[in-house]
């Protein structure tokens, strides 16, 4: 599969993909983007899915592990960046299919996010592999 043009933010959102996340590391790097990767697999409830997502994408020391802490870090700048960020949520598919609330709120978060930085013309991707 081959990645979007990444730098086109108007695109940007949650999407799924199928291909290596080598392909979106590198349009990241292309586009000045920062890259990180979550492994979805390592959660195993709604708890280990926060300690997973803080790990990963190194949320700010304030981060309380619930939704609405989540929401509010990802609409941080000092946290995002200066130009934008591309999330890889890896191995979602069990977590996706065994905590289908979780993961719904999850989604609606992150497209939340990805809305929020739109409109203020910057990059915010995340990939369901």
């Amino acid at each position: 599969m081959k990645a979007p043009d990444l730098s086109v933010v108007d695109e940007a959102g949650v999407r799924e993909w199928t291909g290596p996340s080598e392909a979106l590391k590198s349009a990241a790097a292309h586009a000045h983007l920062a890259f990180d990767v979550v492994d979805v697999g390592k959660a195993h409830d709604k708890g280990t899915l926060f300690g997973e997502l803080d790990r990963a994408l190194r949320l700010p020391d304030h981060f309380g592990h619930n939704w609405d802490a989540l929401a509010d870090v990802l609409e941080d700048r000092e946290w995002l960046g200066k130009k934008g960020r591309v999330i890889v949520l890896a191995h979602a598919n069990a977590f996706r299919k065994d905590h289908v609330g979780d993961w719904r709120t999850l989604e609606e978060i992150l497209a939340e996010a990805a809305e929020f930085w739109k409109e203020r013309n910057v990059a915010f991707w995340v990939f369901v592999a």
